[in-house]
């Protein structure tokens, strides 16, 4: 079981104990974001802010694609509607992870979900990673 899943099942993880699982380069690419989230201490805050978030779910499947990449497919609900996420995990040789990519749907929980992120960490990620400037 990857160490990400493991803790994540094990109930809302704080940023500290995500933080042990990342590398410090780590980059993450989400929808809920226009660019990729880099760092740990950033990285660190998202992941815990969205086992805080998402509703019930379960992981339903996990294949090592390789030595050092895991992909996780998870079911649960936001707000009560199906949420579905598929996300593919790059660990370094130590085992930290370098690099997470993830995909939710359906759109309209993906929107109440990112919604939701967005009110708890507005303050805590720079502005430009939200949304396109307008002109």
């Amino acid at each position: 079981m990857h160490p990400l899943r493991k803790l994540r099942e094990a109930g809302n993880p704080t940023p500290a104990q995500v933080a042990e699982l990342l590398a410090e380069n780590i980059v993450f690419n989400s929808p809920i974001l226009i660019k990729p989230a880099e760092g740990r201490e950033v990285c660190a805050a998202i992941f815990a802010q969205s086992s805080n978030t998402r509703g019930h779910g379960t992981y339903t499947a996990e294949f090592k694609l390789d030595e050092h990449t895991t992909f996780l497919r998870w079911l649960g609900t936001m707000d009560g509607h199906k949420f579905e996420s598929l996300e593919v995990i790059v660990d370094d040789d130590q085992g930290l992870i370098v690099e997470r990519t993830i995909a939710l749907r359906p759109y309209p929980a993906l929107r109440l979900f990112r919604d939701a992120m967005y009110a708890a960490l507005k303050d805590k990620l720079p502005p430009d990673v939200w949304d396109y400037p307008t002109t």
